[in-house]
Parts: structure tokens; C-alpha cells; sequence
């Protein structure tokens, strides 16, 4: 039978709970700086992050938009959208799926972020701008599988897009921006080469996956990839209501997240936790506020608890403890327990 071309259910994958956790995460807070897999192959990796695109309803988006503007955030709009709007047009909506924009391994500086036409420029006053990678990545998942092999240039261009949410190329004296707000997932094998720690230290999650040791789990892997193969109809006929039980939970966290308070206790003990921990610098200090008040929005709670504070622990710090090159850190939850 010829195999589906509809995209593996995420709720079907198998164990990696803290990959699937990290990834729903950051599509319900786009803020948190994307996440960072590591692991061998074979894992589910790619795979998640396509079923995760797969898994979110379609969204508004501005009709002929060439960065998919939210034409309910103004804020953001790029400059020809906002244009449209000073002249008194309109903006024409169209619902769309959220996509995942992969970027290879070789791609150059300027397949990223775009080139401009100097040559027009200086001839008309006017810019012209071709679009990368970047602004198709605008609202979208930026997927980069074996980040560890990409030009460091070309990783801080992107993490710094990540940051800031903008998109800015600059030549010879001409520039022009655009919104480039994305989640960021990046994949590697730790065997073929790792990061920097400063390029590691500025995706806001990470993750390690590894093959599942449990006979059961096994068994359930194989018979699902079976199933969705030579019986798609019954597979995402089983796998659905599980689907729609994480859309609705993200929206309503989505809807919720703004609302989570914290306590000056929360923000002691996260400092606590990241001294005794020896991490460099503040940013997993606020990384990990930003992942516990996500989780409590998740669990549907609008208060950041204890135990929202050491998951977030767990995914906001390994990558950060100071290590040597190729070594893998884990984080022993128990021993920052009572700090």
C-alpha cells in the first residue's frame, strides 16, 4: 500500500517526554528561545517537529504577505503590510497552516537573511529586498537538523533573530528589516561535532533523547510506525482525540499564560538553584522564570508552584552547566531539591 503523506500524529510518538514537553512549550510561549535536541539517531527527532507543525490549527494570516504578517498584530506587521494600512487599505486574511521551514546545512549567510539589490537601489531610491530563509521562517518553526555542523556565523545570525524577533540586512549603507518571530529548533548528534558553549547557552531549552530500553516501548514504536504505514485511516482515527485534547490544552495555555504570577520566593530559589549550579551569566535565570510560568499555564494553573521550578530546571540548565568539550552534563533534580 502506498504510504500517506499526512504528517506522523505527535501524540502517537513513544516515550521522549521531555522532547514533546520542550516543543509544546515553546509553541505556547514563542518567547522561550526555542530548544536545542540532542541525541543519536533514530529517535524521533525530525519527526516531532514535523508532527508538531502538524498538530496546531490554521491561523490568520495577510493574503500575499511574503512574511505570513498576523494582521491582528500591528506591532509586528512589516513594512509593506503597514503601508497597505497608512494608505487606508485593508488587509486581506487568509487561514493557513503553521509550516516548517528547514534550513540546510549549507546555506550561506545570504540564503538566510536575504539579499538587497544595491544596483536598484542607487538607480530608483527604492529598495529591493529578496527574501531567505528568515522571512519564510516568520510564524513558523525554523527547523535546522545537525546544528552543530552549520557555520558559527551563520548560528548567530540566526540565534540573534531568534532574540530580537527582526530580521536586519545591512549593505553598503543600505538596510532594510523585517519581522522574523520563530520558533527555533535546532537537532544534533553530539558524535559528529557539538556547539559552543555560547551558541548552546542561548537556546532556551534542551533536551537529550535516546532510544527507548523497555521492551514495551519497543514493541509499541514499531507497531504504531506499522500501523500509520499500512493502516493510516485506523491510526489517525485512534490517534485524533488525543490530538485535539493537546490543541485545546495549548489554546487554553496560550490564553492563560499572561495571567501566571510568581512569588519573590519562586525568584529566590530560582537564583538559588542556578549559584549552586554554577551557570554562567543571568540568562538561565530567566529562562527558567519564563519555562515555569509556561508549565503552570500548561497544568492550567495561574501560579507558578515549586515543582514548576525544578521541571523547569530540567530543561532550562544541563546545557548550561560548565562542562568539558563532548561531555554530556545530566542535572540530579534531587541534589537542588531543598536548595
Amino acid at each position: 500500500m502506498e504510504q500517506t503523506k499526512k504528517t506522523y500524529s505527535f501524540t502517537a510518538i513513544v516515550g521522549q517526554e521531555d522532547m514533546k514537553t520542550a516543543l509544546v512549550l515553546n509553541v505556547i510561549n514563542p518567547n522561550l528561545g526555542g530548544v536545542l535536541i540532542r541525541g543519536e539517531k533514530g529517535t524521533a527527532k525530525s519527526t516531532a517537529v514535523r508532527a508538531l507543525a502538524e498538530l496546531l490549527p490554521e491561523r490568520k494570516q495577510v493574503a500575499g504577505c511574503r512574511f505570513s504578517c498576523d494582521p491582528d498584530d500591528e506591532a509586528a506587521l512589516c513594512s509593506e503590510c503597514q503601508e497597505l494600512l497608512d494608505n487606508g487599505q485593508e488587509l486581506e486574511t487568509i487561514k493557513a497552516p503553521m509550516r516548517v521551514i528547514e534550513l540546510p546545512v549549507s546555506a550561506t549567510e545570504d540564503r538566510v537573511v536575504g539579499t538587497l539589490d544595491l544596483e536598484y537601489a542607487i538607480k530608483t531610491g527604492e529598495k529591493k529586498f529578496e527574501t531567505g530563509i528568515l522571512a519564510m521562517a516568520n510564524r513558523n518553526i525554523l527547523y535546522v537538523d545537525e546544528v552543530n555542523l552549520l557555520d558559527d556565523h551563520v548560528v548567530d545570525v540566526l540565534l540573534d533573530s531568534a532574540a530580537m524577533g527582526v530580521n536586519t540586512v545591512e549593505r553598503e549603507g543600505v538596510s532594510y528589516m523585517h519581522p522574523a518571530r520563530f520558533i527555533l529548533v535546532g537537532t544534533m548528534n553530539p558524535e559528529e561535532g557539538d556547539l559552543r558553549p555560547q551558541l548552546i547557552d542561548r537556546f532556551g531549552l534542551s533536551v537529550t533523547v535516546v532510544g527507548e530500553h523497555e521492551v514495551e516501548k519497543r514493541i509499541s514504536v514499531v507497531q504504531n510506525r506499522l500501523k500509520y504505514e499500512d493502516e493510516p485511516e485506523v491510526f489517525f482515527a485512534e490517534y485524533e482525540p488525543l490530538q485535539e485534547d493537546l490543541r485545546v490544552r495549548i489554546k487554553t495555555a496560550e490564553d492563560l499564560l499572561s495571567q501566571v504570577s510568581y512569588s519573590q520566593e519562586i525568584l529566590e530559589r530560582i537564583a538559588r538553584i542556578c549559584i549552586a549550579l554554577n551557570v554562567d551569566g543571568h540568562r538561565a535565570d530567566i529562562v527558567m522564570l519564563k519555562t515555569a510560568r509556561t508549565l503552570a499555564a500548561y497544568h492550567g494553573r495561574i501560579e507558578v508552584t515549586v515543582d514548576d521550578v525544578m521541571e523547569a530546571a530540567r530543561l532550562a540548565l544541563p546545557h548550561r552547566m560548565r562542562r568539558r568539550p563532548f561531555e554530556d552534563v545530566e542535572l540530579d533534580i534531587t541534589a537542588i531539591a531543598d536548595i
